[in-house]
């Protein structure tokens, strides 16, 4: 029998899931179906994650992050990524200026904008892995290194980047350490045709409703640590740690289809944020514990990214989606 958090944390518990309704309905008045994809964002961001989302153009991607920002008065900052950047475009860099008291020259730290609660990387892939580096720390250490200083970022603090699966020219692979910073990789669809109606008739018109602030970024915060209070059992937290390793085709443990496709597998961050998001859905479901349903809900979009397939898996025309539903389907619960 797990133990329930404190009574202040359930408090704040309860009341997320109509803190999650009224964000959906303020996202709702700009961002038009994309159910699911709103979901895992909210999951993520929630978790103390960050998100990867993969689509073509004009699918509201930009859209729906700038409009969190602004319902959650998240200090917001968009990056457009080209191959030109240099990594100090994103964490700022030190300039050489007068000091008028002094009347010395001194250096001064001008910060890039990397320094905001909502960051926006705009099309990450068409940068080279050199300058997408330059988010690796801020993504883990909620921090960025300067000519020997380090500087803390503000929290809440998000990094929400975006991708276009089909142009290839200009294009730069994340590395697997810039891929595993992020919790999900949210696969973008295209709208269903009532949708898409939908989209035409409100965007060819002036008229946009507006938008009403229903969180702040310091009750994101006690949202996040309090979830962060809601146990694990041992059986599922081994659930999820065993999903884990039946990726790795050095594993003990790996499944015949791990062997054949798979070239590498998901790391140890691939169990964590299976259990933090498996948090987020008990409490939306109302309980206090996670289960092995909830591990089982966050599976695609935490490891999608995580596994890697070799020339078989191509040739055979399996996908990360195919195989980490047939190792769902072999592992026991």
């Amino acid at each position: 029998m797990n133990p329930q958090p404190a009574k202040p944390i359930v408090d704040i518990l309860n009341t997320f899931p109509a803190v999650w309704e009224r964000l959906n309905r303020e996202l709702d008045k700009r961002i038009v179906g994309q159910d699911q994809l709103i979901k895992e964002l909210l999951i993520a961001i929630f978790s103390r994650g960050h998100c990867l989302l993969i689509g073509v153009p004009g699918l509201a991607k930009t859209l729906l992050v700038q409009t969190f920002g602004e319902i959650a008065a998240l200090n917001f900052k968009r990056i457009q990524f080209t191959p030109d950047m240099m990594p100090s475009d994103i964490t700022g860099n030190e300039i050489l200026e007068d000091n008028h008291v002094t009347g010395l020259r001194e250096y001064k730290f001008i910060k890039g904008p990397v320094f905001a609660q909502l960051v926006l990387a705009d099309e990450i892939n068409r940068t080279p892995p050199k300058t997408q580096a330059a988010l690796l720390e801020a993504m883990q250490e909620h921090s960025v290194t300067v000519a020997g200083e380090q500087y803390a970022l503000e929290e809440p603090f998000f990094v929400l980047a975006t991708q276009n699966p089909i142009e290839q020219e200009g294009t730069y692979p994340l590395p697997e350490a810039q891929l595993d910073r992020f919790m999900f990789c949210l696969n973008v669809d295209y709208p269903a045709f009532k949708e898409e109606v939908q989209i035409l008739l409100s965007t060819t018109q002036d008229h946009r409703e507006p938008l009403t602030r229903v969180i702040t970024p310091e009750e994101i915060i006690r949202i996040q640590s309090a979830i962060r209070e809601v146990p694990v059992p041992t059986s599922v937290a081994e659930y999820a740690v065993s999903l884990t390793q039946m990726t790795r085709p050095s594993s003990s443990t790996a499944p015949e289809i791990t062997r054949k496709y798979l070239r590498w597998g998901a790391g140890p961050r691939a169990s964590q944020y299976l259990a933090l998001a498996g948090k987020v859905f008990a409490v939306l479901d109302g309980r206090y514990n996670v289960s092995v349903e909830d591990i089982q809900k966050a599976a695609h979009a935490v490891l999608r990214h995580r596994i890697i397939l070799n020339y078989q898996a191509q040739a055979d025309r399996e996908t990360p989606e195919t195989i980490i539903t047939a190792l769902l389907q072999q592992l026991p619960t």
